[in-house]
């Protein structure tokens, strides 16, 4: 999973680094990701994993860095696969 969330991280968020020099724990926003990016993001993340994040989930800390990022992902398919 987090292969793929850096593949959609690296397609949609505009870094001046790169994604390759970030660990998992690095912070996108400090990498120079926008809001703007964290939306677009969002989106791509949701269409890939065909899930839709909750309002409780919506907030800059959880699109901070790839660990959070996949730490909600396995949230919502594990959440997906019980219902």
């Amino acid at each position: 999973m987090k292969d793929q969330i850096s593949e959609i991280i690296a397609r949609t968020v505009e870094l001046p680094g790169g994604i390759d020099s970030l660990t998992d724990t690095s912070d996108l926003y400090e990498a120079g990701m926008t809001s703007f990016g964290s939306v677009q993001l969002m989106l791509a993340l949701e269409e890939a994993f065909d899930v839709e994040f909750p309002e409780r989930m919506l907030n800059r800390r959880l699109f901070s860095s790839i660990a959070t990022i996949r730490a909600a992902l396995d949230e919502l398919t594990s959440e997906k696969a019980g219902a």
